[in-house]
């Protein structure tokens, strides 16, 4: 069992991003969900600082900010450029009011086959920004992506690797992002939730079912809550096992739910997560 309730829900943009900033905030206030998890690039279109004033004039928080990473160029320059944007992310989020902001850590550099240096390279990226992080009261939430993400998006695939770089910094500026979409099949999850429970790192949780077959931009293939093949509960007590009593974000990058109204996928969303995640 787990003690899921709408008080912990919150809605990532990008499950209805046919809704506009306002259109978001209002419908999640008007829906009893407290939580908003926000994107960089829609934000930075309104505004951040009007963004913000949004946000908490509806009575909402900011439970995440998507996304800083992009971390394992090779190429000088590139990696200047990829810390100071990382920088600038960090600020939004001080702005905006959220403690975490997740990391996407990037992939393999053009004609490169070298995971390890590329995970080295994320390594010595957050070297530098967990301290500038810190100051500025955000956390940096390292997200495991499937391992189908490994060469273009995200050389780190599993709990345990993000884990194995977030444990090189202090819990207070470097932990996890646990994502059941990008974690289910893994069967040594559960005991690295509950590794990253015991250390403080659990950053971030975010639910997502896997339904097949996968669309062709499978980027977009996040199932509704309760149409695919994942124990949303199960993932849920884990997590809740763990220590973790922050919020749980729902986020769904699908195509068919993009097409139809928002209000009414974020309507469904909030009785899938009371049906199929809380206890």
């Amino acid at each position: 069992m787990t003690d899921l309730d709408l008080s912990r829900l919150s809605l990532n943009q990008m499950t209805v991003r046919q809704l506009s900033l306002p259109e978001l905030t209002d419908a999640c206030a008007a829906s009893g969900v407290p939580g908003v998890g926000l994107w960089r690039e829609p934000v930075q279109a309104y505004g951040v600082r009007a963004a913000a004033k949004l946000v908490r004039d509806a009575g909402l928080t900011v439970t995440t900010l998507c996304r800083g990473g992009f971390l394992t160029a090779v190429d000088p320059d590139a990696r200047a450029a990829a810390l100071a944007d990382n920088r600038r992310a960090v600020d939004e989020a001080a702005v905006l009011g959220t403690g975490t902001l997740v990391l996407v850590s990037g992939g393999l550099p053009p004609g490169s086959r070298d995971l390890h240096g590329a995970r080295e390279r994320i390594a010595d990226a957050l070297a530098a920004l967990g301290p500038y992080a810190e100051s500025h009261g955000v956390r940096l939430a390292i997200e495991p992506l499937h391992p189908m993400y490994a060469a273009d998006r995200c050389v780190v695939s599993t709990l345990a690797q993000a884990l194995d770089l977030a444990e090189r910094f202090p819990a207070r500026q470097v932990g996890v992002t646990v994502d059941t979409y990008h974690i289910w099949w893994d069967d040594t999850a559960p005991r690295q939730i509950a590794r990253a429970g015991a250390g403080g790192r659990i950053h971030a949780f975010q639910l997502a079912d896997w339904t097949t077959p996968l669309p062709a931009g499978v980027l977009n293939g996040r199932g509704q809550l309760g149409d695919g093949a994942i124990d949303l509960r199960q993932w849920s007590a884990y997590v809740a096992a763990a220590g973790y009593t922050g919020p749980v974000e729902v986020e769904l990058f699908n195509e068919g739910l993009w097409e139809r109204d928002g209000r009414e996928v974020l309507a469904e969303t909030v009785e899938r997560f009371l049906r199929h995640a809380a206890g």
